[in-house]
């Protein structure tokens, strides 16, 4: 199993959710988060100057199957990309066990 990390421009969720959605991934947990970038430069508005070294992202966390990892992160990266920068970022690590709590079945099939 894998763990597919994704922090993405919040504006790019509801796509990427579509995406994730029609290559079979239908369970994924996700946060707001702030970060800071490699983006420097600020912005004026109405003649008010602010900052955007502070950029507001969207966080997903996806566990799937081994062979799911591909399609998953494909998905992601077609949905999320505009081409500028800030697009975000995808990180995978493995999963060692998994558990459902309701009937304490354990591995693959709790993904299901």
């Amino acid at each position: 199993m894998k763990k597919i990390e994704a922090i993405i421009r919040k504006s790019k969720y509801r796509v990427v959710k579509e995406a994730l959605h029609e290559v079979g991934v239908n369970f994924f947990s996700y946060w707001d988060v702030t970060g800071i970038g490699n983006e420097k430069k600020g912005h004026v508005y109405r003649g008010v100057s602010y900052s955007t070294s502070d950029i507001q992202r969207r966080y997903l966390s996806v566990v799937v199957n081994d062979d799911f990892e591909e399609i998953t992160i494909q998905a992601i990266l077609k949905s999320a990309a505009t081409g500028d920068v800030g697009d975000g970022k995808i990180f995978v690590s493995d999963i060692k066990e998994a558990y459902r709590i309701r009937t304490s079945e354990r591995g693959g099939d709790t993904l299901r």
